[in-house]
């Protein structure tokens, strides 16, 4: 495959044939038929567009959702086309880790480089194979000289043209440079390949959306982009019998996807007699004293959702380390790509606030719904996690349009306000000067809860979280290695965050940094908004609902952790190096339970009574 003769796969021609349901199928999927003709050798002209969506479509599973640099605000235009800065610092990211990967299962399991892409392509799901092997047609036979040369990731990235120096800004790399200096390896490289004249320039988001497979995506994309509307609106359900894609993993899950009358979180309709109109798994009437269970178990419960509105932390954004962890490997650890893809890197299903099934990326699964739904069996499926990657009190303000809670016809909720970052963290190189100000955070976020005034059932809560102390993630991960550098203890998350600043693509330019004074400035920042956020809570009073603040309970997890055996670091996503871990996010839930017990039990609501009949009739309710 690698090698410089002929072809891998012998003679077959390339098809391609791609699309994605968002219903009616277990999984969205993603079909390559690959067949590699002679002609495959002749593609000089499409190879890079090819080798490019390539990396886009890996990045997007590994790195893309990771930034967390806010979505753009109201006053900023839309960008002209999504992955603008792919080519830029993303396709690079994406480029040096593909190829690092790619090096580093060559010398783990003592292979050529050939056949190590072999390998990985055999571990990825087989509905997406095909863009890997794509991948090793077009481009395999040159990594795998400048490996063999022993070129690094950067360098073969750089002579590859993913990763290209702008005018006036510096050479970003992730290892250190070679002997002979970073350029002058670069050249050398181009020159080893001897293809540099058939290298084009990027052809960027919407020359890639001329090919027909994906045509249709992109409109779907741009759509959104253009009407600044969250994702989940590629079509308009709210919830959803299946799971990803904004399905249920985000909502409860619908119990009757043909009925819009029918869903999670209203009051039930006429007590649910003949059917389940709220899929809380309660419905019908007891033959002892024909009596609708809905009324004997649920009237006068207290019954109320909860509701999430957030950024990645709240999504729970999670990259398994496994994926870059070459001596962890294997096709068990990417089965799970397809779902994360399409959940978009995110794991709500798991998450502090909406979390409902065990974990299985590690820890275990705690949340406010589970507990809620503990206290009162009718809470059983009402949840929302409306949170996205990127989320800031700017743009949460489009994001929560897409709130499902009926003034009249629903149960009251809990709703969690919980920006913990991106008003304060950016990869801009002036990171302060794009940060959220005080007046801009009381702007935002009176407005957000205006809106939920004129949304929410009366008796709803809100609880507005404070930001968080991002110094934390420096001081406890900057000198330990990350995953990809563990074969070879090469590559430091300071040398990851310094790489994602150079390239402009970093989570948090503000405190990923070695600059103690920019860290403490943006803690400085962060305390600010969070005192707006307690200001309001302290004096502004609303018709639908009654608020609070918490600080995030940052310090008490690591309390908590300290006494339970584990380390501080242990508390951070290993891939990213920037959102809470599945453990911090299910002990945040225990110490926000505690305090909410304590300081505003009439949130919770009571205990209901009838549980455990509830229990004994109706089993699972349906499950989730």
């Amino acid at each position: 495959m690698l090698s410089g003769s002929g072809n891998y796969c012998g003679s077959r021609s390339l098809l391609i044939r791609c699309y994605c349901r968002r219903h009616r199928s277990a999984e969205p999927e993603l079909f390559i038929q690959l067949s590699w003709s002679s002609q495959a050798s002749r593609m000089k002209g499409p190879r890079q567009t090819f080798l490019n969506l390539f990396c886009i479509l890996w990045l997007l599973l590994l790195l893309k959702a990771a930034s967390s640099s806010p979505l753009h605000h109201e006053n900023e235009p839309p960008p002209p086309s999504l992955p603008i800065g792919l080519y830029k610092g993303q396709t690079c990211v994406g480029c040096v880790l593909v190829v690092s990967v790619i090096e580093q299962l060559a010398q783990w399991h003592n292979s050529t480089v050939k056949a190590a892409v072999e390998r990985l392509c055999n571990y990825i799901p087989e509905k997406l194979q095909g863009f890997c092997y794509l991948l090793a047609e077009l481009y395999g036979s040159h990594i795998a000289e400048l490996i063999a040369r022993e070129m690094n990731a950067d360098v073969v990235c750089h002579s590859l043209k993913l990763c290209k120096q702008d005018p006036g800004q510096p050479l970003c790399h992730l290892y250190p440079p070679p002997k002979v200096g970073l350029r002058t390896a670069i050249k050398k490289a181009r020159r080893i390949m001897k293809t540099s004249k058939d290298l084009k320039s990027f052809m960027g988001f919407s020359s890639i959306c001329t090919f027909p497979l994906l045509a249709n995506l992109c409109e779907k994309m741009k759509y959104v982009i253009r009407n600044k509307l969250p994702f989940e609106d590629f079509d308009g359900d709210k919830f959803s019998t299946f799971p990803t894609l904004r399905g249920y993993h985000w909502r409860g899950r619908d119990c009757n996807d043909k009925n819009t009358s029918v869903y999670p979180g209203r009051r039930p309709d006429n007590w649910d007699v003949k059917s389940d109109s709220n899929c809380n798994g309660i419905w019908g009437v007891d033959p002892k004293d024909g009596i609708p269970y809905e009324e004997k178990f649920c009237k006068g419960a207290d019954s109320q959702g909860v509701v999430l509105l957030g950024d990645s932390a709240g999504a729970h954004f999670h990259i398994p380390p496994e994926w870059m962890t070459v001596t962890q490997m294997s096709a068990k650890s990417f089965a799970n790509l397809p779902m994360a893809f399409s959940d978009e890197l995110d794991w709500p299903q798991f998450s502090e606030i909406t979390g409902f099934l065990n974990s299985t990326i590690g820890g275990w699964t705690d949340s406010l719904y589970l507990r809620l739904r503990k206290r009162n069996r009718c809470n059983h499926r009402d949840l929302q996690n409306i949170s996205q990657n990127g989320g800031s009190s700017g743009n949460l303000l489009y994001l929560i349009k897409s709130l499902a809670r009926n003034q009249l016809l629903d149960n009251p909720a809990i709703v969690i306000y919980a920006t913990i970052g991106n008003d304060v963290c950016n990869g801009n190189r002036d990171t302060l000067a794009h940060m959220t100000t005080p007046k801009e955070m009381l702007s935002n976020v009176m407005q957000a809860l205006r809106y939920l005034d004129s949304r929410l059932p009366n008796g709803s809560h809100v609880i507005l979280t404070g930001l968080v102390d991002g110094r934390f993630l420096w001081d406890n991960l900057h000198d330990r290695y990350h995953p990809l550098g563990q074969l070879n203890k090469d590559v430091t998350y300071s040398q990851i965050y310094s790489f994602l600043d150079c390239l402009q693509v970093s989570p948090c330019s503000g405190w990923l940094t070695p600059n103690e004074t920019l860290r403490n400035l943006t803690s400085e920042r962060a305390l600010q908004l969070s005192n707006v956020l307690k200001e309001i809570a302290r004096s502004e009073k609303f018709a639908s609902f009654d608020i609070f603040y918490m600080d995030f309970p940052l310090r008490q997890t690591v309390e908590e952790w300290r006494k339970m055996g584990g380390e501080p670091w242990q508390l951070i996503e290993p891939v990213d190096g920037f959102h809470p871990s599945q453990i911090a996010a299910a002990l945040g839930t225990s110490i926000t339970w505690q305090k909410a017990l304590q300081e505003w039990p009439q949130v919770l609501g009571k205990e209901n009574p009838f549980n455990d009949q509830i229990e004994a009739i109706f089993k699972d309710q349906g499950g989730h």
